[in-house]
């Protein structure tokens, strides 16, 4: 059978075992009790062994019988304490509910409060032990017997905390649910190790020494004590530090699996809190990781779609002062023609299911240019190609994206729309006050744009640009556009030279492809354009 099957077998069956002493109600009686006869029964073995009990000598019956006296009645103290202990700190799992603050505490003092009345009972068996020993056996080191008993004692109240300490570990998401994130100090590595390193070496080294300085007994009897004792603590020690390695090592590897699932983008991974030692503080730590990231993104996504994903890269990564600068961008606006006949005409819902699909082909197209949908405008949009993400060459794909708009427009015949392209200095960054910030762009290319967008509305191929958009093209997007009119746009001093896209799809005579829906007769539109052309032509 595969090694890693009988382990899942043997945790399987422990945390079946722990789980009925935690429900049981004579399960906490029983842990307690059955690790404190265990220090009971090193002890007693060691004195068999050393040759202690012979010497009671012929009325070793009548010796035995009052030595038990206080292990016996420490016996029954022992089982009424645990079971009031298991009324006191886990009733509430008895009437299937959550514990209150007051209850999730006392499950955490628990380990400490049983080990403290442990060791209260045991320092007390320790001197009536040895005043009873000495008295029916005065043959007998009363420092030995002291000292074994005093390590025995610890031995067992060190083995019942880590017992109990145990025991407990199921109760904590319970308890780490009512408290929050929490942390007892008793718990912790430090203590564990500690107690561990006393229990499984410390300990039973101790004991070993004091057998083999007992001069009272024969060499035969110290030599097989201290081959007892020896085995007791490798065994004792190997099953410790085996329990503590996994104490640490399961809750590491299961957060390190954790960790690689969410550096790979799954931030719905959550690891049980198993522990209130610093390892469930990293437990919770790591679920709050993931919470805040996925808190953060699901903002990223929702703040995205509003402003834009570089918007928000660039808000969530530079915090909330207001920033901006002077760039030189590309600005890229569209807008329906006769909105307001179709608004009136159609029922809303009809109109705004038509306007989202053209606005989807607005960010599609300008989104896969590195472009930037700056804000929506009721049926109009204003694109930005430069900002905030710099561009080398931010014009190149501002006219490609209005190409694509218009053509994808012109296929779906739903839409009349005008699209303007300028290019120039403007300001970009936040505007507004502490509480409410907008990205934005101000500046006469944006104004220029949505001038161009106006005129464009009436031109055939529904598309102006600036020449000094067309300048600052690259030469293969240049020889798609040509000279349309020298315009004086509404509030500009200066004529602007407006630029349109030549039809790749003309025939030998220079034919333009159909206008979108209602525009005028395409005959009498080509003839304008020529006339508009060769005038041009004459001014230059």
């Amino acid at each position: 059978m595969p090694s890693g099957h009988v382990r899942r077998r043997a945790d399987a069956m422990m945390a079946r075992l722990i789980i009925w002493a935690l429900k049981a109600r004579a399960g906490l009686a029983a842990v307690v009790i059955t690790a404190n006869l265990s220090g009971f029964g090193v002890i007693v073995t060691e004195l068999w062994l050393s040759g202690s009990l012979s010497r009671f000598g012929h009325d070793w019956i009548r010796s035995i019988v009052l030595a038990g006296i206080y292990p016996s009645l420490g016996f029954v103290a022992g089982i009424a304490l645990a079971l009031r202990d298991r009324s006191r700190h886990f009733g509430w799992l008895d009437q299937v509910r959550k514990p209150t603050e007051e209850e999730a505490r006392r499950v955490l003092r628990l380990p400490l409060a049983v080990t403290a009345r442990s060791f209260a009972v045991w320092i007390t068996g320790v001197i009536v032990a040895t005043v009873t020993l000495m008295h029916l056996a005065p043959d007998n080191d009363p420092a030995v017997i002291a000292s074994l008993f005093a390590l025995g004692a610890i031995e067992s109240v060190g083995l019942t905390f880590l017992i109990v300490d145990r025991l407990i570990r199921p109760t904590i998401p319970v308890v780490a649910a009512v408290l929050g994130p929490t942390m007892h100090w008793s718990s912790s590595v430090l203590v564990r190790v500690v107690v561990s390193w006393a229990v499984a070496s410390a300990l039973p080294l101790l004991m070993l020494i004091v057998v083999l300085a007992n001069r009272a007994a024969a060499p035969t009897d110290r030599i097989r004590t201290a081959i007892y004792l020896s085995v007791v603590g490798l065994a004792v020690g190997a099953l410790a530090t085996a329990f503590l390695a996994r104490a640490v090592a399961t809750p590491m590897r299961t957060l390190r699996k954790a960790l690689d699932r969410i550096t790979k983008g799954d931030l719905d991974v959550r690891v049980p809190v198993g522990s209130t030692s610093e390892i469930g503080r990293l437990e919770n730590s790591v679920n709050e990781l993931a919470a805040n990231l996925l808190e953060r993104q699901r903002v990223r996504d929702l703040f995205g779609r509003h402003v834009g994903t570089e918007v928000a890269e660039r808000a969530l990564a530079g915090g909330l002062d207001l920033t901006g600068d002077v760039r030189v961008v590309s600005a890229l606006f569209v807008d329906v023609t006769g909105s307001v006949e179709l608004s009136t005409g159609l029922p809303p819902e009809e109109f705004v299911a038509k306007l989202n699909r053209l606005l989807a082909t607005v960010v599609a197209a300008t989104e896969e240019n590195n472009g930037l949908v700056n804000k929506f405008e009721g049926d109009a949009a204003l694109c930005i190609f430069g900002a905030p993400i710099a561009l080398r060459d931010n014009a190149t794909p501002a006219l490609r994206a209005a190409r694509r708009i218009r053509d994808e427009v012109v296929a779906a015949g739903e839409l009349d729309i005008g699209i303007g392209v300028a290019h120039g200095r403007v300001f970009a960054g936040d505007i507004g006050s502490d509480t409410r910030l907008e990205y934005t762009v101000i500046g006469d290319a944006v104004n220029e744009a949505a001038r161009l967008t106006t005129e464009a509305k009436e031109v055939p191929r529904r598309i102006l640009v600036s020449g000094s958009v067309i300048e600052a093209g690259s030469p293969h997007e240049r020889a798609k556009w040509t000279l349309y009119e020298t315009i004086l746009l509404r509030g500009m001093k200066q004529p602007t030279a407006c630029w349109t896209d030549l039809d790749q799809h003309a025939d030998t005579n220079g034919a333009l492809s159909s206008a979108p829906s209602g525009t005028a007769d395409p005959t009498i539109e080509r003839s304008a354009v020529v006339e508009v052309r060769t005038a041009a032509t004459e001014v230059e």
